[in-house]
């Protein structure tokens, strides 16, 4: 693969992150917004707002910070971000993992509503972001 083809497909790849986390950004803080506005108790809703908004506002970081560094790559740089791509597959997958044992916890100790709108949360941020970064590993292909 050629680097200025691995340099596309990684700001594709940021710009992709950038566009879910500034939507996960904007529809939490609406939430927010309208729950305060309206002087709602809605503990899941709120909860899962929270997240929403906290994931995307780390989404919009990270991508604005990999932008900055974006530059060509040669073999072993490639082979750096596979690598780095791939621990953060892992650790997506654990999010989405801990999403789930917080909303199931959450829903067998009550049901707890705010437990379980976070672990909603968790999981839908957790998966996208795997898949965003699942995307880009299969974009790249296998390194020989």
């Amino acid at each position: 693969m050629w680097a200025d083809t691995l340099a596309a497909l990684e700001r594709g790849h940021l710009l992709r992150l950038a566009l879910w986390g500034g939507g996960s950004l904007m529809l939490g803080a609406l939430i927010l917004v309208f729950l305060t506005w309206r002087r709602t108790s809605a503990p899941l809703l709120w909860h899962f707002a929270v997240q929403t908004a906290l994931w995307g506002t780390v989404d919009v970081a990270i991508s604005a910070w990999g932008w900055r560094g974006l530059a060509l790559r040669d073999y072993a740089g490639a082979q750096q971000l596979l690598n780095f791509l791939w621990l953060n597959t892992g650790l997506n997958a654990g999010y989405a993992m801990l999403g789930v044992t917080l909303a199931l916890a959450s829903w067998r100790m009550g049901p707890r509503p705010a437990g379980i709108g976070a672990g909603v949360g968790i999981i839908i941020q957790g998966l996208v972001i795997l898949l965003l970064d699942m995307r880009l590993i299969a974009n790249i292909g296998p390194m020989q």
